[in-house]
């Protein structure tokens, strides 16, 4: 199964239909649009395709322009096996097929999915135009253009020739106005749009033609050590500050060795993985400017972009083959509220969550006291909301919070009720990432009821710094007499009252 329970395009999808994903992409300006493909346990089954989202200029395929929040089949797509995928900005998608061809829908005003037209694409259509005797391996998207690489090692459908002529082309991607090649030499040429010095050649000359890349002369670029050049307004480049880089500037990974390195110019966000399976992110992670690597606990780059980008697009197709193997770790999570298996299910607000009695109390003292006194098959749970308690039980599972930062206070306070130490720190670090000046005060009551003290300290020194505006919200208004007295004592010793 496909693990894309992180981005909430899916959150609707039943269990039983989330288990058939062997792909899925995440697009749209604000991460609304989504394709998938599933594929039955029945070997000769073919494989579908489904799209939902708002629809932007047709880019889901379906032949008009009505958005669907349930999900809708692409027939002319089922059966084709999707090996390469790429969407820009307008949006428009492009696919490859396993049998080599291009298929692209969308927006359209510049021509970028090469029907010959300027009109937008509602149903996914064959490119034919150069490429009928040829077959693409991998396809790229800029914001309204598009490149594909073939089986020569060409860039099509108008053929990119110039200093690449006779020269062979292994990997392609595309900048929003601009566009990459990389040789089989380990050589890299760029051409296009290059105000922000994103083409790496040292100056900020636009370029019609492709490139060479002097300053990689004797770095054969393979997965290894990270380079970074162009615009770094959000620290996306990983070199320590948001100065623009028109050249190519190595960046600090601690001399680990990188097998993966991600990016997507629609979020600003970056990701990389290690030889040894550390994930890092830079870049707008979160609305906040990391300029530099960031070491996360996450397994996958991934995860990065499901948690941290802004919009939480996918930075290529998500692929899963169906025979993958899958970890502990991987196992568990996927039978997390899984009815077929388990032993025992709670019901909270008059719905289900089934979970498995071993588990619970390996991972958990509470439930290791109470189901080792009971054999009751169903428990009632009336204290807590389903939301809430169903993250509780997902934690166990998984290790990680699936909660926004304005429902995690209820899990706080079921962690505090639990005695459920790494959970509250979870909590607290969770409702940090959404504090803002209109729900502070509500914050730091929470806190102080829960004696969360970590939590109280950062939500008290936010009001202080935010002191005009907080004190004109109506939470504040409405504080308690007694936290309102301590709030305005220790803010005057903390200075807040000076002239």
């Amino acid at each position: 199964m496909l693990d894309v329970g992180r981005w909430p395009m899916f959150a609707l999808l039943p269990p039983e239909d989330l288990r058939l994903i062997r792909q899925a992409c995440v697009f749209g300006s604000a991460a609304n649009e989504a394709l998938y493909v599933t594929v039955n346990d029945q070997p000769t089954d073919k494989e579908e395709v489904f799209a939902l989202g708002t629809n932007c200029s047709g880019c889901l395929g379906l032949g008009d322009l009505q958005s669907s929040i349930e999900p809708r089949r692409i027939d002319v797509l089922c059966g084709k096996k999707i090996v390469s995928l790429s969407y820009g900005t307008g949006p428009h998608v492009v696919i490859a097929t396993a049998d080599g061809e291009v298929f692209a829908w969308g927006h359209n005003g510049y021509s970028q999915v090469g029907n010959g037209t300027t009109n937008h694409g509602l149903t996914p259509a064959l490119v034919s135009t150069n490429l009928l005797s040829k077959r693409v391996t991998e396809v790229a998207c800029g914001s309204h253009h598009t490149i594909a690489l073939t089986t020569d090692g060409e860039p099509t459908p108008r053929r990119v020739s110039s200093c690449l002529q006779n020269k062979v082309v292994v990997n392609i991607a595309c900048g929003q106005l601009c566009s990459m090649a990389v040789l089989d030499n380990g050589e890299v040429y760029g051409w296009g749009y290059n105000c922000n010095g994103q083409l790496g050649l040292g100056n900020n000359g636009n370029q019609q033609t492709p490139c060479r890349i002097a300053a990689l002369q004797g770095s054969n670029v393979v997965q290894g050590m990270v380079f970074a050049w162009g615009a770094n307004s959000y620290g996306q480049l990983g070199t320590g500050n948001k100065s623009n880089q028109a050249l190519p500037t190595l960046i600090n990974t601690d001399k680990e060795r990188m097998v993966e390195v991600a990016a997507c110019h629609a979020s600003h966000t970056s990701a990389a993985r290690t030889q040894g399976g550390q994930v890092l992110m830079w870049g707008q992670c979160r609305g906040q400017a990391v300029a530099s690597p960031h070491p996360t606990h996450f397994s996958s780059t991934d995860d990065v972009f499901a948690c941290f980008a802004t919009p939480a697009l996918t930075w290529h197709l998500l692929t899963i083959d169906g025979e993958d193997f899958l970890t502990v770790a991987q196992s568990l999570k996927r039978e997390f509220d899984s009815p077929e298996i388990s032993d025992l299910k709670f019901l909270v607000d008059g719905k289900s969550i089934h979970v498995h009695k071993a588990l619970l109390k390996i991972r958990c003292e509470h439930f290791r006291a109470l189901l080792n006194d009971t054999d009751e098959e169903a428990i009632e749970i009336h204290q807590f909301s389903y939301l809430v308690y169903r993250a509780f039980l997902e934690y166990l599972y998984t290790d990680a919070i699936n909660l926004p930062p304005e429902d995690a206070i209820g899990l706080l306070d079921l962690a505090t009720y639990y005695r459920e130490a790494r959970l509250k720190r979870l909590c607290q670090d969770t409702i940090k990432r959404g504090i803002a000046e209109e729900n502070a005060v509500t914050l730091l009551s929470a806190a102080v009821k829960y004696d969360a003290r970590d939590l109280e300290e950062f939500c008290f020194k936010f009001c202080v710094n935010h002191l005009t505006a907080v004190t004109q919200t109506p939470a504040f208004s409405d504080m308690d007499h007694d936290l309102l007295k301590d709030f305005i004592s220790k803010a005057s010793r903390y200075g807040a009252f000076k002239n």
